[in-house]
């Protein structure tokens, strides 16, 4: 267990997979705490997705501030190194008048660099790169999932296979060194000056997959198909080849119907949420919640 900082400043972070429950919970933990919430989503963060990436809502907004919520554009560079350095810098600077802070979100590779830092990685060469991207936009991710598995099995093994950026990050340093990118992750941890409560939500198997289908169909009763209408014209940049919007992209090519779109939907979001579970077992001293019966209140978090 890490030595417990002296100076009182803790953050607590509120994760789980998808459709767990994280937002409202942890806007109800800020309200406690009298404190501010810090995104750890890594698709919330872009202005442009609203509807399917399940973005905190009015109420939530202005129940309480938020930071790194729709403050980048899908066409802006971003990663999880730019996110390491904000995000750090906002809590340092909430940690001069408060003695919490919250951050809440499911991306294990936000959470993870907050808490441990990130490895120094190899810049790349810029044809690389656009090679990749041109592959991905002709041939789709999985494409390139294929060439990891082969180049790299442990970095295969833990990653969002269905997250393009970090696909493209691993497979450019691959394609340049020669070397899987797993060999450059040292797990090496940052020595950060607060303390950490580490909080994980879960639900029974049932539970979750209903409110994720339920979740769905509400996104679709909310608009979802008119946003990735909307967003069709970036459909190939990264930020957009991620659940609930490449399944519509595809349907409005034709490869499949509205239906069909809807249900993978469903599918890819359980796959997301099982890898999501997968990260968030690694950590030794994390608490589990379990959400299902309901009745959990904020003191039941510290």
């Amino acid at each position: 267990m890490d030595k417990i900082k002296e100076n009182g400043k803790t953050l607590h972070i509120i994760s789980g997979p998808t459709a767990c429950g994280k937002t409202s919970l942890a806007v109800e933990l800020a309200k406690y705490l009298n404190t501010e919430i810090v995104s750890a989503d890594s698709r919330q963060i872009f202005r442009e997705l609203n509807i399917g990436v399940a973005r905190p809502d009015a109420n939530e907004l202005n129940a309480v501030k938020h930071h790194l919520i729709a403050s980048w554009s899908v066409t802006d560079t971003y990663n999880v190194a730019l996110y390491e350095k904000q995000a750090l810098e906002i809590i340092e600077n909430l940690f001069l008048s408060h003695n919490d802070v919250v951050l809440c979100g499911g991306s294990g590779m936000y959470i993870d660099a907050v808490i441990n830092g990130i490895d120094d990685m190899p810049d790349c060469d810029v044809n690389i790169r656009r090679q990749l991207q041109k592959e991905l936009n002709e041939n789709g991710i999985s494409f390139l999932t294929e060439e990891l598995k082969e180049k790299d099995i442990a970095y295969y093994n833990a990653v969002d296979l269905q997250n393009p950026r970090r696909i493209v990050r691993a497979l450019e340093v691959i394609r340049q060194t020669g070397k899987p990118f797993s060999s450059f992750r040292t797990d090496k941890k940052a020595n950060r000056s607060f303390n950490v409560n580490f909080v994980c939500l879960q639900r029974d198997r049932e539970d979750l997959l209903n409110r994720i289908n339920m979740r769905t169909d509400k996104m679709i009763q909310d608009g979802l198909v008119q946003e990735a209408a909307t967003l069709a014209e970036f459909k190939h940049l990264p930020a957009l080849h991620t659940v609930g919007y490449r399944e519509l992209f595809d349907w409005q090519e034709g490869k499949h119907s509205l239906q069909q779109a809807v249900e993978l939907i469903k599918i890819h979001t359980r796959q997301y949420a099982k890898r999501q579970m997968t990260w968030l077992r690694k950590y030794p001293s994390v608490k589990w919640v379990n959400m299902t019966n309901g009745n959990i209140k904020p003191a039941d978090l510290i």
